[in-house]
Protein backbone atom coordinates (compact mmCIF):
# COMPACT_ATOMS: atom_id res chain seq x y z
CA UNK A 1 0.00 0.00 0.00
CA UNK A 2 2.86 2.53 0.81
CA UNK A 3 4.39 1.17 -2.78
CA UNK A 4 1.10 2.27 -4.18
CA UNK A 5 0.31 5.61 -2.46
CA UNK A 6 4.33 6.50 -3.35
CA UNK A 7 3.72 5.93 -6.22
CA UNK A 8 0.62 7.84 -6.87
CA UNK A 9 2.53 10.77 -4.78
CA UNK A 10 5.21 10.78 -7.65
CA UNK A 11 2.80 11.79 -10.34
CA UNK A 12 3.25 15.38 -11.33
CA UNK A 13 0.37 17.96 -9.56
CA UNK A 14 -2.03 18.78 -12.26
CA UNK A 15 -1.65 15.72 -14.53
CA UNK A 16 -5.09 13.95 -13.17
CA UNK A 17 -6.46 17.46 -14.01
CA UNK A 18 -4.72 17.29 -17.41
CA UNK A 19 -6.69 14.04 -18.36
CA UNK A 20 -10.02 15.04 -17.33
CA UNK A 21 -9.63 18.22 -19.12
CA UNK A 22 -8.70 16.09 -22.00
CA UNK A 23 -11.45 13.61 -21.95
CA UNK A 24 -13.85 16.76 -21.91
CA UNK A 25 -12.67 18.05 -24.65
CA UNK A 26 -12.77 15.06 -26.73
CA UNK A 27 -16.15 15.27 -27.85
CA UNK A 28 -15.74 18.62 -29.31
CA UNK A 29 -12.27 17.63 -30.79
CA UNK A 30 -14.16 14.66 -32.75
CA UNK A 31 -16.98 17.47 -33.65
CA UNK A 32 -16.11 18.95 -36.97
CA UNK A 33 -15.30 15.12 -38.43
CA UNK A 34 -18.92 14.33 -37.66
CA UNK A 35 -20.03 17.27 -39.07
CA UNK A 36 -17.88 16.46 -42.18
CA UNK A 37 -19.69 13.35 -42.38
CA UNK A 38 -22.90 14.74 -42.24
CA UNK A 39 -22.56 17.06 -44.82
CA UNK A 40 -21.18 14.62 -47.04
CA UNK A 41 -23.93 12.46 -46.30
CA UNK A 42 -26.03 15.28 -47.13
CA UNK A 43 -24.68 16.19 -50.43
CA UNK A 44 -24.67 12.27 -51.40
CA UNK A 45 -28.62 12.58 -50.63
CA UNK A 46 -29.58 15.38 -53.02
CA UNK A 47 -26.70 14.57 -56.11
CA UNK A 48 -28.56 10.89 -55.98
CA UNK A 49 -32.28 13.10 -56.53
CA UNK A 50 -30.57 15.05 -59.35
CA UNK A 51 -29.12 12.15 -60.55
CA UNK A 52 -31.71 10.17 -60.41
CA UNK A 53 -34.37 12.47 -62.33
CA UNK A 54 -31.56 13.36 -64.80
CA UNK A 55 -30.48 9.94 -65.79
CA UNK A 56 -32.34 6.82 -63.83
CA UNK A 57 -35.13 6.63 -66.37
CA UNK A 58 -32.61 6.49 -69.33
CA UNK A 59 -30.16 4.55 -68.45
CA UNK A 60 -32.79 2.13 -66.97
CA UNK A 61 -34.33 1.90 -70.20
CA UNK A 62 -31.43 1.23 -71.92
CA UNK A 63 -30.18 -1.53 -69.89
CA UNK A 64 -33.52 -3.30 -70.45
CA UNK A 65 -33.11 -3.35 -74.32
CA UNK A 66 -29.78 -4.23 -73.53
CA UNK A 67 -30.75 -7.05 -71.18
CA UNK A 68 -32.95 -8.21 -74.00
CA UNK A 69 -29.60 -9.16 -75.84
CA UNK A 70 -28.02 -11.28 -73.21
CA UNK A 71 -29.36 -14.34 -71.29
CA UNK A 72 -31.31 -12.37 -69.00
CA UNK A 73 -33.42 -11.37 -71.61
CA UNK A 74 -36.26 -13.40 -69.53
CA UNK A 75 -36.28 -11.04 -66.91
CA UNK A 76 -36.49 -8.26 -69.04
CA UNK A 77 -39.37 -9.28 -70.88
CA UNK A 78 -40.90 -10.44 -67.24
CA UNK A 79 -40.29 -6.59 -66.29
CA UNK A 80 -41.64 -5.18 -69.39
CA UNK A 81 -44.96 -7.80 -69.49
CA UNK A 82 -45.42 -6.32 -65.89
CA UNK A 83 -45.14 -2.66 -67.07
CA UNK A 84 -47.36 -3.02 -69.83
CA UNK A 85 -50.25 -4.57 -67.21
CA UNK A 86 -48.81 -1.65 -64.98
CA UNK A 87 -49.24 0.99 -67.33
CA UNK A 88 -51.60 3.16 -65.89
CA UNK A 89 -51.29 2.70 -62.74
CA UNK A 90 -49.78 6.60 -62.76
CA UNK A 91 -53.02 7.74 -64.04
CA UNK A 92 -55.26 6.31 -60.97
CA UNK A 93 -54.13 7.23 -58.71
CA UNK A 94 -50.17 6.13 -58.47
CA UNK A 95 -48.60 3.68 -55.91
CA UNK A 96 -47.57 5.46 -52.98
CA UNK A 97 -44.98 4.30 -50.21
CA UNK A 98 -45.25 5.55 -46.76
CA UNK A 99 -41.98 4.00 -46.36
CA UNK A 100 -39.88 5.52 -49.23
CA UNK A 101 -41.29 8.91 -48.09
CA UNK A 102 -40.22 8.25 -44.81
CA UNK A 103 -36.19 7.38 -45.68
CA UNK A 104 -33.78 9.26 -43.62
CA UNK A 105 -32.10 9.94 -46.83
CA UNK A 106 -34.52 12.96 -47.28
CA UNK A 107 -33.68 14.17 -43.93
CA UNK A 108 -30.50 15.02 -45.12
CA UNK A 109 -32.01 16.00 -48.36
CA UNK A 110 -34.13 18.53 -45.98
CA UNK A 111 -30.99 19.83 -43.91
CA UNK A 112 -28.59 20.41 -46.52
CA UNK A 113 -30.44 23.83 -47.64
CA UNK A 114 -32.03 23.25 -45.57
CA UNK A 115 -35.90 23.43 -46.15
CA UNK A 116 -38.79 24.58 -44.21
CA UNK A 117 -42.49 24.12 -44.29
CA UNK A 118 -44.35 26.64 -42.83
CA UNK A 119 -48.35 26.57 -42.80
CA UNK A 120 -50.81 29.51 -42.47
CA UNK A 121 -53.86 28.03 -42.38
CA UNK A 122 -55.41 24.62 -41.55
CA UNK A 123 -56.96 22.52 -44.35
CA UNK A 124 -60.12 20.56 -43.71
CA UNK A 125 -59.67 16.71 -44.65
CA UNK A 126 -63.54 16.63 -46.19
CA UNK A 127 -62.44 18.68 -49.17
CA UNK A 128 -59.86 18.60 -51.86
CA UNK A 129 -57.50 21.00 -52.65
CA UNK A 130 -55.02 22.07 -55.68
CA UNK A 131 -51.97 23.92 -54.64
CA UNK A 132 -50.53 25.99 -56.93
CA UNK A 133 -46.77 25.88 -56.50
CA UNK A 134 -44.53 29.43 -57.35
CA UNK A 135 -41.47 29.52 -58.49
CA UNK A 136 -40.38 26.70 -60.68
CA UNK A 137 -36.66 26.73 -59.71
CA UNK A 138 -34.42 24.72 -61.99
CA UNK A 139 -35.43 21.35 -60.16
CA UNK A 140 -38.66 22.27 -58.03
CA UNK A 141 -36.28 20.78 -54.40
CA UNK A 142 -38.90 23.10 -52.35
CA UNK A 143 -42.20 21.16 -53.77
CA UNK A 144 -40.05 17.81 -53.80
CA UNK A 145 -38.93 17.54 -50.66
CA UNK A 146 -42.10 19.37 -48.90
CA UNK A 147 -44.72 17.06 -50.48
CA UNK A 148 -43.13 13.77 -52.34
CA UNK A 149 -41.32 13.12 -48.99
CA UNK A 150 -42.47 13.55 -45.40
CA UNK A 151 -39.01 15.37 -44.45
CA UNK A 152 -40.52 18.57 -43.38
CA UNK A 153 -43.59 16.67 -41.83
CA UNK A 154 -46.59 17.61 -44.30
CA UNK A 155 -48.93 14.99 -42.57
CA UNK A 156 -48.47 16.38 -39.03
CA UNK A 157 -49.21 19.61 -40.11
CA UNK A 158 -52.08 19.09 -42.29
CA UNK A 159 -53.56 15.36 -40.90
CA UNK A 160 -55.48 13.92 -43.04
CA UNK A 161 -54.21 15.46 -46.12
CA UNK A 162 -52.85 13.20 -49.01
CA UNK A 163 -50.18 15.67 -51.40
CA UNK A 164 -49.86 14.42 -54.58
CA UNK A 165 -46.83 16.52 -56.83
CA UNK A 166 -47.85 16.50 -60.36
CA UNK A 167 -44.91 16.45 -63.00
CA UNK A 168 -44.10 15.72 -66.53
CA UNK A 169 -45.97 12.72 -67.53
CA UNK A 170 -43.11 11.49 -69.57
CA UNK A 171 -41.24 10.60 -66.65
CA UNK A 172 -43.86 7.92 -66.38
CA UNK A 173 -42.99 6.23 -69.22
CA UNK A 174 -39.36 4.96 -68.22
CA UNK A 175 -38.71 2.05 -66.32
CA UNK A 176 -37.88 2.19 -62.60
CA UNK A 177 -37.81 5.96 -62.41
CA UNK A 178 -41.99 5.69 -63.02
CA UNK A 179 -42.03 3.29 -59.94
CA UNK A 180 -39.43 6.05 -57.86
CA UNK A 181 -41.47 8.77 -58.22
CA UNK A 182 -45.02 7.11 -57.68
CA UNK A 183 -43.22 5.84 -54.62
CA UNK A 184 -43.02 9.53 -53.19
CA UNK A 185 -46.86 9.40 -54.55
CA UNK A 186 -46.12 11.77 -57.08
CA UNK A 187 -48.31 11.68 -60.37
CA UNK A 188 -48.65 12.81 -63.78
CA UNK A 189 -49.22 16.29 -64.68
CA UNK A 190 -52.62 15.64 -67.43
CA UNK A 191 -55.96 15.50 -67.21
CA UNK A 192 -56.56 11.66 -66.41
CA UNK A 193 -54.11 11.78 -63.71
CA UNK A 194 -55.55 14.95 -61.71
CA UNK A 195 -59.51 13.85 -62.41
CA UNK A 196 -58.67 10.59 -60.32
CA UNK A 197 -57.40 12.30 -57.76
CA UNK A 198 -60.08 15.04 -57.01
CA UNK A 199 -63.19 12.90 -58.37
CA UNK A 200 -62.48 9.01 -57.80
CA UNK A 201 -59.84 9.35 -54.66
CA UNK A 202 -62.55 10.37 -51.48
CA UNK A 203 -61.90 13.82 -50.33
CA UNK A 204 -58.43 14.86 -47.92
CA UNK A 205 -56.20 14.74 -51.63
CA UNK A 206 -54.16 17.66 -52.41
CA UNK A 207 -53.32 17.83 -56.00
CA UNK A 208 -49.58 19.88 -56.17
CA UNK A 209 -49.04 21.85 -59.59
CA UNK A 210 -46.16 23.68 -60.38
CA UNK A 211 -47.79 26.27 -62.57
CA UNK A 212 -45.13 28.24 -64.06
CA UNK A 213 -43.95 25.07 -65.45
CA UNK A 214 -40.82 24.49 -68.03
CA UNK A 215 -41.24 28.31 -69.47
CA UNK A 216 -40.90 29.53 -65.80
CA UNK A 217 -37.49 27.75 -65.65
CA UNK A 218 -35.67 29.55 -68.41
CA UNK A 219 -36.32 32.98 -66.29
CA UNK A 220 -35.52 31.62 -62.64
CA UNK A 221 -31.98 33.56 -61.38
CA UNK A 222 -30.90 33.98 -57.92
CA UNK A 223 -32.45 37.14 -56.29
CA UNK A 224 -35.45 37.42 -58.85
CA UNK A 225 -38.98 37.21 -57.44
CA UNK A 226 -40.32 35.95 -60.99
CA UNK A 227 -43.57 33.62 -61.66
CA UNK A 228 -45.25 32.69 -64.63
CA UNK A 229 -48.67 32.95 -63.62
CA UNK A 230 -50.35 36.00 -66.32
CA UNK A 231 -51.87 33.41 -68.45
CA UNK A 232 -51.96 30.12 -66.64
CA UNK A 233 -55.23 29.66 -65.86
CA UNK A 234 -56.13 25.98 -66.85
CA UNK A 235 -55.45 25.15 -62.70
CA UNK A 236 -58.05 27.66 -62.03
CA UNK A 237 -60.61 26.00 -64.13
CA UNK A 238 -59.47 22.43 -63.32
CA UNK A 239 -60.62 23.54 -59.52
CA UNK A 240 -64.00 25.03 -60.39
CA UNK A 241 -64.84 21.95 -62.42
CA UNK A 242 -63.99 19.84 -59.22
CA UNK A 243 -64.66 21.99 -56.39
CA UNK A 244 -61.28 21.59 -55.43
CA UNK A 245 -59.92 24.53 -53.26
CA UNK A 246 -57.00 26.99 -54.63
CA UNK A 247 -53.86 26.67 -52.27
CA UNK A 248 -50.99 29.42 -53.34
CA UNK A 249 -48.05 28.49 -52.19
CA UNK A 250 -44.70 30.12 -52.49
CA UNK A 251 -41.26 28.92 -51.59
CA UNK A 252 -38.93 31.86 -51.11
CA UNK A 253 -35.42 30.34 -51.93
CA UNK A 254 -35.96 28.38 -54.88
CA UNK A 255 -34.49 29.95 -57.25
CA UNK A 256 -31.52 30.58 -55.38
CA UNK A 257 -30.57 26.68 -55.55
CA UNK A 258 -28.57 27.31 -59.06
CA UNK A 259 -27.23 29.88 -61.40
CA UNK A 260 -28.56 29.73 -64.81
CA UNK A 261 -27.23 30.88 -68.12
CA UNK A 262 -30.09 33.24 -69.56
CA UNK A 263 -29.73 33.51 -73.26
CA UNK A 264 -31.04 36.85 -74.30
CA UNK A 265 -34.76 36.80 -76.17
CA UNK A 266 -34.22 36.73 -80.23
CA UNK A 267 -31.25 34.70 -79.60
CA UNK A 268 -30.58 31.42 -81.46
CA UNK A 269 -29.61 29.69 -78.41
CA UNK A 270 -33.23 30.93 -76.97
CA UNK A 271 -34.95 29.40 -79.86
CA UNK A 272 -33.13 26.47 -79.68
CA UNK A 273 -34.47 25.80 -75.89
CA UNK A 274 -37.90 26.82 -76.50
CA UNK A 275 -38.29 24.33 -79.27
CA UNK A 276 -36.53 21.84 -77.18
CA UNK A 277 -39.16 22.36 -74.67
CA UNK A 278 -41.81 21.95 -77.17
CA UNK A 279 -40.75 19.05 -78.52
CA UNK A 280 -39.58 17.13 -74.98
CA UNK A 281 -42.17 18.78 -72.29
CA UNK A 282 -39.20 20.37 -70.43
CA UNK A 283 -36.47 23.17 -70.92
CA UNK A 284 -32.91 22.34 -71.26
CA UNK A 285 -31.52 24.95 -69.25
CA UNK A 286 -27.72 25.46 -68.91
CA UNK A 287 -26.92 26.07 -65.06
CA UNK A 288 -24.42 25.41 -62.50
CA UNK A 289 -24.13 24.70 -59.13
CA UNK A 290 -21.35 23.80 -56.44
CA UNK A 291 -19.72 20.82 -55.93
CA UNK A 292 -19.05 19.42 -59.82
CA UNK A 293 -20.87 22.17 -61.14
CA UNK A 294 -24.52 19.74 -60.33
CA UNK A 295 -24.67 20.07 -56.96
CA UNK A 296 -27.38 23.07 -55.71
CA UNK A 297 -25.68 25.97 -53.75
CA UNK A 298 -27.01 25.01 -50.22
CA UNK A 299 -29.29 28.23 -49.63
CA UNK A 300 -32.05 27.72 -47.47
CA UNK A 301 -35.55 27.56 -49.22
CA UNK A 302 -38.79 27.72 -47.18
CA UNK A 303 -41.98 26.57 -48.03
CA UNK A 304 -45.22 28.64 -47.35
CA UNK A 305 -48.53 27.36 -47.66
CA UNK A 306 -51.29 30.33 -47.78
CA UNK A 307 -54.90 30.34 -47.25
CA UNK A 308 -57.66 28.34 -49.38
CA UNK A 309 -60.02 30.07 -51.46
CA UNK A 310 -62.98 28.35 -51.42
CA UNK A 311 -64.36 27.58 -54.42
CA UNK A 312 -67.80 26.37 -55.58
CA UNK A 313 -67.89 23.10 -58.01
CA UNK A 314 -69.23 24.72 -61.76
CA UNK A 315 -69.02 21.78 -64.25
CA UNK A 316 -68.67 24.24 -67.40
CA UNK A 317 -67.76 27.25 -65.77
CA UNK A 318 -67.37 30.62 -68.15
CA UNK A 319 -64.25 32.52 -68.73
CA UNK A 320 -65.72 35.19 -66.62
CA UNK A 321 -65.81 33.16 -63.58
CA UNK A 322 -62.18 31.68 -64.54
CA UNK A 323 -60.90 35.23 -64.95
CA UNK A 324 -62.77 36.06 -61.52
CA UNK A 325 -61.34 32.66 -59.87
CA UNK A 326 -57.49 33.54 -61.04
CA UNK A 327 -57.42 36.79 -60.10
CA UNK A 328 -58.76 36.10 -56.09
CA UNK A 329 -55.82 33.27 -56.68
CA UNK A 330 -53.11 36.09 -58.19
CA UNK A 331 -53.92 38.54 -55.01
CA UNK A 332 -53.68 36.25 -52.19
CA UNK A 333 -50.48 34.39 -53.91
CA UNK A 334 -48.70 38.13 -54.23
CA UNK A 335 -50.35 38.95 -49.88
CA UNK A 336 -48.64 35.52 -48.97
CA UNK A 337 -45.43 36.88 -51.08
CA UNK A 338 -45.82 40.69 -49.19
CA UNK A 339 -46.30 39.10 -46.12
CA UNK A 340 -43.77 36.85 -45.62
CA UNK A 341 -40.72 38.63 -47.61
CA UNK A 342 -38.94 40.13 -45.40
CA UNK A 343 -38.15 37.37 -43.18
CA UNK A 344 -36.55 35.61 -45.73
CA UNK A 345 -33.77 37.82 -46.75
CA UNK A 346 -35.85 40.37 -49.03
CA UNK A 347 -36.38 43.59 -48.81
CA UNK A 348 -39.49 46.07 -48.21
CA UNK A 349 -39.74 47.01 -51.77
CA UNK A 350 -38.69 43.75 -53.47
CA UNK A 351 -41.86 43.10 -55.21
CA UNK A 352 -43.53 39.63 -57.14
CA UNK A 353 -42.95 40.14 -60.52
CA UNK A 354 -45.65 38.19 -62.76
CA UNK A 355 -45.71 37.42 -65.90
Amino acid sequence: MKTILAAYSGVPKGTGSSILSSLQDLPSALWPCSSRMEKHLQVISVLQWVVSFLALGIACTLLLIYMFCTDCWLIAALYTAWLIVDWNTPKRGGRRSSWVRNWTVWTYFRDYFPVRLIKTHDLLPNRNYVFGYHPHGIFCFGAFCNFGTEATGFSKKFPGIKPSLATLAGNFRLPVLRDYLMSGGICPVNRHSIDYLLSCNGTGNAVVIVVGGAAESLHCVPGVNSVTLKNRKGFVKLALQKGSDLVPVYSFGENDAYKQVIFEEGTCWRALQKRLQKILGFAPCLFYGSAWGIVPFCNPITTIVGEPITVPKIEDPTEEMVDLYHGMYVRSLRCLFDKYKTRFGLKESDILHIQ
